[in-house]
């Protein structure tokens, strides 16, 4: 394995990890020790993201298994599985927005299952070797998820988790017209470094022009208790942050200011924590 194939791989191996296990933190150290594990391999390997992708949930599995026992698979009763993909496209929006309000009704096959196949699209084949057990008990797996996840009230917190990861979406994918569609007209994003003055960019098209092609490696987060967004640091260090922003909103739930800190010696205090 090469690490510039790892370096590749690293911004969704993060994603992963932080979708099934609901904290960056736990994140950071699951891909840390996906790199400690295949960093000897020397097999050629043709689709290092996806193989990396494999090995990381793996051990997301075992995480979440540490945490909580939980019933086998088998011993639940089987569920309807007639969910359309309209449907899962929408409660895949809902899990990948705010995983932490229905973390503790999920047990830690229905989150790996739910979360590669409906946020990440693996087929179940894929997840089904990840879990050890047959496609067919797999769909059952993220199909219980699913109707879980759903069953879950919106809240205010996860209504505005959706807008901000949204918006993270749109940054990364270029697209302008979603990125102003989810800022207020007069929003404005403020930065804060160590050796420049405070950077301010004014109204949502041109904070939308700032943002395009841009949330690479962004989570969506709770920064000091609020919604927000972490960047991880490039060097990869585990708990290592390079920036974060805080993410304040207008009445109608479109954001009104974005306050990105970049200043070392705020970063060394921030709390950061799970959506949820």
């Amino acid at each position: 394995m090469q690490i510039n194939d790892f370096e590749t791989a690293r911004p969704r191996l993060l994603s992963v990890a932080t979708r099934i296990l609901g904290s960056p933190t736990d994140a950071e150290e699951a891909v840390q020790e996906a790199w400690l594990r295949t960093a000897s391999v020397d097999d050629e390997i043709d689709n290092p993201t996806a193989w990396l992708t494999t090995v990381v949930s793996r051990i997301c599995l075992d995480m979440l298994r540490a945490r909580r026992d939980t019933a086998p698979i088998d011993a639940v009763e089987p569920v309807d599985l007639q969910a359309g993909p309209g449907d899962e496209a929408q409660l895949a929006d809902a899990l990948g927005s705010a995983l932490g309000v229905v973390v503790d009704s999920l047990n830690p096959a229905e989150r790996v299952a739910f979360v590669l196949h409906d946020i990440f699209g693996l087929p179940f084949d894929d997840v089904a070797s990840i879990l050890g057990k047959s496609a067919a008990a797999t769909r059952q797996v993220a199909s219980r998820a699913r109707k879980r996840v759903s069953a879950q009230p919106p809240t205010a917190e996860s209504r505005r988790a959706k807008a901000v990861t949204a918006f993270l979406s749109a940054s990364r994918d270029g697209d302008f017209t979603a990125l102003v569609e989810l800022l207020d007209p007069d929003a404005v994003f403020r930065t804060y470094t160590d050796d420049k003055p405070l950077e301010l960019v004014s109204g949502a098209p041109a904070i939308a022009e700032a943002f395009m092609f841009r949330a690479k490696t962004a989570v969506t987060v709770l920064v000091d208790g609020r919604i927000g967004v972490m960047v991880p640091h490039p060097s990869g260090t585990p708990g290592s942050l390079y920036l974060v922003m805080d993410i304040t909103f207008a009445a109608d739930g479109t954001i009104a200011a974005i306050d990105s800190v970049l200043r070392a010696e705020e970063l060394a205090v921030v709390d950061i924590a799970a959506v949820g």
